[in-house]
């Protein structure tokens, strides 16, 4: 192929006028680069726009899909109860008007999620624009999850500081932490058990953002390997690199 392309270039520049010679010898030549490199060149710009564009993407549907009511509840991300809280549902659940707490409480928690995670979108935004083209092109020949894995070990820390608050109080909105008061205080009440009050709401947080991750690698996953996912001709570009 590089015999051929030298070929060419030669026969333009023997035979062409002097004028033409220059512009025909540059076109080969960025034809030359783009054929040995597998495509057209990519410039920083491009790579970083693309990532952001498909983190946007991703992350986009994700939130949007989680915080729809029982975007949580009815989804393979559902949140169970914890170990602990289980335990303690069990021995509560017999006594009068506690017949149906799990079922309840784990509704509510997911309902608790579903609202919080409408407020996460901002703080995956300002993850995302602080993307480097360092980043973004060792994110893009990375593996399928590795964008995902960029912004979990970006945001985990901020998401958790700021996302807990917000489970804090959107558990108190559907009632779940009233309920847990109750469901905690019976139990303890109970001769001989061990005394406990697991924290339900940095549970939830910790399983709705596990969640959102999961989902979001799902996301980063399907726009790898289905190139009819990438509905802007950025990405279609940029991401055509990957596949080679």
């Amino acid at each position: 192929m590089f015999r051929v392309l030298l070929l060419l270039l030669s026969v333009c520049f023997f035979t062409a006028p002097a004028t033409a010679q220059i512009g025909k010898l540059g076109k080969l030549a960025d034809r030359a680069q783009g054929v040995l490199s597998g495509g057209a060149p990519l410039s920083d710009e491009e790579v970083g726009s693309a990532l952001k564009q498909a983190l946007d993407q991703g992350v986009g549907q994700a939130v949007t899909y989680l915080s729809a009511e029982n975007g949580y509840f009815e989804s393979p991300y559902k949140i169970l109860l914890p170990e602990e809280a289980q335990a303690i549902v069990s021995k509560v659940s017999a006594l009068p008007g506690f017949g149906n707490v799990e079922q309840d409480l784990t509704l509510r928690i997911n309902r608790a999620a579903e609202l919080a995670a409408k407020q996460a979108t901002p703080i995956f935004v300002g993850a995302i624009k602080g993307l480097s083209f360092k980043d973004a092109m060792n994110l893009l020949l990375g593996d399928n999850d590795a964008a995902t894995r960029y912004l979990e070990s970006n945001t985990s820390g901020a998401l958790t500081g700021e996302f807990r608050p917000v489970i804090r109080t959107a558990l108190d909105e559907v009632n779940a932490n009233e309920i847990w008061t109750k469901v905690v205080t019976a139990y303890n009440q109970i001769p001989f058990v061990k005394k406990t009050e697991p924290e339900l709401d940095l549970y939830v947080t910790q399983r709705a953002l596990a969640g959102m991750f999961g989902l979001i690698e799902v996301k980063e996953t399907e726009l790898r390997q289905n190139p009819a996912l990438r509905n802007t001709d950025l990405l279609r570009k940029v991401f055509a690199r990957q596949d080679k």
